[in-house]
């Protein structure tokens, strides 16, 4: 899966020149929500990202705390941050045969049932870091900044003042798609698999699961999946690892 990352005005560019049918209103509206999008504050990026989990929560089935996975993720998350950027971190399993893992940047951390059926424990936990390293990071706030400028701006409805107040119910599950799709961008994705890189080591585990994980992932959909981008490819970030173990730095 290619991923491009699309800055605000970029984004208010796109929808300015493809709105032909759009009134002036409307066109203005769409330019000041992409505007608005640049200048979120944390405090409205974790409002979006706590309304988009909620609402990805509530389209999927969460697996029990009595099942097998929830008890084996616990375990599994027991040696990583309990909080990034002073956002609780909070674990959560969905039960679908996808093979997939996100977070957000309010600490909303969700992993599939399929991923976790195809990893061991060790390369789950390398997965969890690379998730987290995109909010620890600062890629999640972007991408939310990123989201909210397109979901708003396509409706180009109501105000855009109050941030989750200002969308309307789809445009918040739009949203929520958006940020569980991020496209990151090579550069980002890299910074997060250095980022999980480093987290291993440092609690003591062995950082050859990322490259397994990476492995597994190649094999899937063409080296395609839904968790990582192509873009590097997997064999790359796979091959980038193997040379930070290989030279112990």
């Amino acid at each position: 899966m290619k991923r491009r990352l699309y800055t605000p005005a970029l984004v208010a560019a796109l929808l300015l020149a493809g709105c032909a049918n759009m009134d002036t209103n409307a066109l203005m509206q769409s330019g000041a929500t992409a505007a608005q999008a640049a200048m979120l504050t944390d405090s409205d990026v974790q409002q979006l990202s706590v309304a988009s989990c909620q609402d990805q929560d509530s389209k999927n089935q969460i697996a029990a705390a009595s099942s097998t996975y929830v008890k084996r993720l616990a375990n599994v998350s027991k040696g990583l941050p309990t909080s990034v950027n002073g956002a609780p971190l909070n674990f959560k399993v969905y039960q679908t045969k996808d093979v997939n893992a996100w977070a957000m940047a309010n600490g909303c951390v969700r992993v599939y049932s399929g991923l976790m059926d195809l990893m061991t424990d060790d390369e789950v936990r390398a997965v969890l870091g690379h998730e987290i390293g995109h909010v620890a990071l600062g890629h999640t706030k972007k991408a939310a900044q990123v989201a909210y400028s397109v979901s708003a701006a396509r409706g180009a409805a109501g105000s855009v003042g109050g941030t989750v107040g200002a969308l309307s119910k789809s445009q918040l599950a739009d949203l929520g798609e958006q940020l569980v799709n991020a496209q990151f961008s090579q550069k980002q994705e890299s910074q997060a698999d250095d980022y999980s890189f480093d987290l291993l080591k440092s609690k003591g585990y062995n950082p050859q699961a990322l490259v397994t994980s990476f492995q597994k992932l190649a094999k899937l959909d063409g080296g395609q999946s839904s968790i990582m981008s192509s873009h590097p490819a997997s064999a790359d970030r796979a091959k980038h690892i193997q040379d930070r173990i290989a030279s112990g730095k």
